[in-house]
């Protein structure tokens, strides 16, 4: 069980603006979903297939087919820097 102080330091990790007043209501909303997956973790799945999708569907695929023309050497031009085929970017990382 989540205490109102645990709460309210998750909140503040997760930088969160929760107001006193419902700190309480969501202990109670984070407890019960805890409850709940302590409750689905006993559940005996053995034998039980791993499921991409409830209702057992497949994806449509689309052929992979080219729908639009090469306009590399365009936006190289309308490209503030370029160099030798790449962009260049502002460093942001020292």
């Amino acid at each position: 069980m989540l205490s109102v102080i645990e709460v309210k330091e998750i909140a503040h990790l997760a930088r969160l603006g929760i107001e006193d007043e419902n700190v309480s209501a969501y202990a109670d909303d984070l407890n019960g979903i805890l409850m709940l997956m302590a409750q689905m973790s006993e559940l005996n799945t053995d034998g039980v297939k791993a499921m991409a999708h409830p209702m057992d569907q497949v994806q449509r695929l689309r052929l992979d087919n080219v729908t639009e023309n090469n306009q590399r050497d365009y936006f190289q031009t309308i490209a503030p820097q370029t160099e030798d085929g790449l962009y260049l970017v502002p460093k942001v990382i020292e």
